[in-house]
């Protein structure tokens, strides 16, 4: 362990850790997809789009805004009313807001013309002789990136944000095909609290599942006789089908909250208004690790708010699945109009088979966080082309890290052999 690290990041033997998921159906969700709606849609016809996408809903109402610049058609109204209808928000489903009357509101503009500038011409590219192509394109914006991963779960990421997503899929999954369930509406919230000893998860402390519904449950009226039907329902086929999966599962201890509140008809829209990019810490990791504070949703690769978080999740999953580490966090930052980031730094909590120091040399070595190479290495303007005009739309919901089932380019296990490599001569060369 790096001398002082007890110091600056003291671990209690015991303490609990909680993290949420929401819906596909949440407001704030219902916006992100339909932002990367319009993105994919775009890019599916222009791949040198340039795109900021926003939405707002509640109401009765949604509002798509921003700047985008392309020479693509793109029917954003269409697009907007298609994805809300798909959710689950239409005339027979009930929930308070309906695809087809709501009023959608488009206002767009091109994107800066100085912001441009300094993407497609990097500080770099300048009047200088650089052949090299990445060196040509520069950051979208300044800010700062993470990426996380650990060895929790078979994808790398934390167990409480990866058991949140879980049963808010499971739920979307029961709620559209399941006819003993009828009553589900789209919008809904998980939340996990885990209780950890000696930096290890041991056990399920708290399973927390709010859902809406029908005004009648199985033609119950009664609030008390809704909320039994809907927890004996969210047990029976959402917690113990997730559960199966996992090793660790709830205990006798394990406490249950379903629909705490009692009643949860008004929601969606509806019951709160909803906003792009406001759920960052559900789309990566559950606050387990860091967050530069940058959104995804709505917006194309340049901005590396987006591209420069994935392309940090990949080394950090290679490292921590090269052996390197059993926990590791990667900041990576950037100024606007210039390609090379301005810092990379990897902290392994004190689990590195390196010093981080060490490791972060290697990172460097292995792995270009200039936003060209992240771009092409990932393909991330082909994407929503080669998945038939829907990739980032389906991100949007259920986190933008591990997804097995949506076979992510950076989750992809590609350097490990690279680092491992680097890694025993970094090890040889210290003995």
């Amino acid at each position: 362990m790096p001398a002082g690290y007890a110091k600056i990041h003291p671990m209690s033997k015991k303490y609990l850790f909680t993290s949420e998921s929401v819906s596909e159906g949440h407001p704030d969700k219902i916006c992100d997809q339909i932002s990367d709606a319009v993105l994919d849609a775009i890019l599916t016809e222009d791949q040198e789009a340039r795109i900021a996408c926003e939405t707002f809903c509640t109401t009765g109402l949604i509002v798509v805004g921003g700047e985008i610049t392309t020479t693509a058609y793109a029917p954003i109204s269409e697009i907007a009313r298609n994805k809300v209808r798909e959710i689950g928000y239409h005339k027979k489903s009930g929930g308070g807001f309906d695809a087809d009357t709501c009023a959608v509101m488009v206002s767009i503009d091109q994107q800066s013309p100085d912001i441009s500038a300094g993407v497609t011409t990097a500080k770099e590219a300048r009047g200088a002789s650089s052949q090299d192509p990445a060196d040509a394109v520069g950051a979208g914006d300044q800010g700062l990136m993470f990426g996380f991963a650990c060895d929790e779960t078979e994808e790398l990421m934390p167990l409480a944000i990866t058991l949140s997503h879980r049963l808010m899929q499971k739920l979307a999954e029961v709620r559209k095909n399941d006819p003993e369930i009828h009553y589900l509406r789209p919008d809904a919230k998980a939340q996990v609290t885990l209780e950890y000893e000696d930096g290890k998860a041991t056990r399920i402390e708290t399973i927390l599942i709010s859902t809406q519904h029908d005004p009648l449950c199985n033609g119950e009226s009664d609030n008390d006789k809704i909320q039994a039907i809907i927890a004996q329902d969210l047990k029976a086929k959402v917690v113990d089908p997730v559960f199966k999966n996992f090793d660790l599962k709830p205990d006798q201890d394990t406490r249950y909250f379903f629909n705490p509140s009692g009643r949860f008809v008004t929601g969606g829209p509806q019951g709160d208004a909803g906003l792009t990019g406001r759920k960052i810490i559900v789309d990566t990791y559950g606050g387990y690790a860091r967050h530069g504070g940058g959104a995804f949703s709505g917006k194309d690769p340049t901005k590396v708010d987006r591209s420069a978080a994935y392309a940090a999740r990949h080394a950090a999953k290679n490292i921590v699945a090269g052996g390197l580490a059993t926990k590791c966090e990667i900041q990576v930052s950037y100024a606007i109009g210039v390609a090379h980031p301005t810092s990379v730094h990897v902290e392994t909590f004190g689990t590195g088979s390196l010093e981080d120091h060490q490791i972060t040399e290697l990172v460097k070595q292995v792995f270009d966080f200039r936003p060209y190479s992240i771009i092409k290495n990932f393909k991330l303007r082909e994407q929503p082309k080669l998945h038939n005009g829907r990739f980032y739309q389906d991100l949007a919901a259920y986190g933008h890290f591990g997804r097995p089932e949506l076979d992510l380019p950076w989750e992809k296990l590609d350097k490990v052999d690279e680092l491992k490599k680097l890694a025993s001569r970094a090890e040889l060369a210290q003995s």
